[in-house]
């Protein structure tokens, strides 16, 4: 057994799961999973017993800037060794199995595992050989599995998009990204004057073009103008253009 203990929190990250990637047959899927790993803060890998031994070159080249997860890495001769200091394991699965166990999704399954790292407990998520999965006998260590719901009629991933799939479930519920945000590009929204004077403007150019017709809706019809304009998230920047865009329509051609 060699690597480093994963027992204590890094202190970049702190408690997380420990990805385990039982007889990876590829550098470079080792590479790769330390990648979309390291992209979402994770940084605890185990191998067990990977097929072209370890230090692999192929993997250093594939990682591409996630070292922090390749120096880490604890490699064990057998899964059993793997998860003898965890308290709880989940393995990925994209078969049905004979035996009874609870089966999660991505999300429930990483928010149960932030619940229970919470507590205390190491935690622990198993990834199969790249070409058949976990073997039964890897699969009974786990406490839970994780299945991904994929097209069935095309449920193949490779190994690192799997991986890729829990690394962003872990960290999108600690992240605090708001689900929609607005990129302003360099500008801010319209005030509340901006936008009331915008409107002012555009009715003097309708009203001098009796548009607000027939009097007895020309109220009506102003309210609406109006609500069009609190709808939309209006910048500095459109309000300055659609000034630009008004003085346009008015001008005469001999203006020019």
């Amino acid at each position: 057994m060699s690597g480093t203990d994963h027992s204590q929190a890094t202190e970049w990250n702190g408690p997380q799961p420990s990805i385990i990637l039982v007889e990876p047959q590829m550098g470079e899927n080792i590479g790769s999973a330390a990648r979309a790993m390291y992209n979402f803060g994770l940084e605890w890998m185990r191998l067990v017993h990977p097929r072209d031994g370890w230090p692999n070159q192929k993997a250093v080249a594939t990682a591409s800037g996630a070292a922090r997860v390749l120096d880490q890495i604890k490699v064990t001769e057998t899964t059993a060794d793997a998860v003898e200091d965890l308290n709880y394991v989940f393995a990925t699965t994209a078969r049905t199995r004979d035996l009874t166990k609870p089966i999660m999704t991505p999300e429930r399954a990483m928010a149960h595992a932030r619940a229970l790292i919470g507590e205390g407990q190491k935690v622990g998520v198993l990834f199969g050989p790249e070409r058949a999965g976990l073997a039964n006998d890897d699969i009974v260590r786990a406490n839970a599995l994780i299945s991904v719901p994929v097209n069935p009629a095309f449920a193949s991933l490779n190994l690192a998009q799997c991986v890729l799939l829990l690394a962003y479930e872990w960290r999108r519920q600690e992240a605090d990204v708001p689900a929609e945000a607005m990129a302003l590009a360099g500008t801010e929204f319209a005030t509340g004057i901006e936008v009331e004077k915008l409107s002012e403007r555009l009715e003097e150019r309708l009203s001098e073009r009796n548009f607000f017709w027939p009097e007895d809706k020309a109220e009506s019809m102003r309210l609406n103008l109006r609500n069009l304009f609190s709808r939309m998230p209006l910048t500095g920047a459109d309000v300055r253009t659609l000034h630009g865009v008004f003085r346009g329509l008015v001008k005469k051609p001999q203006d020019d």
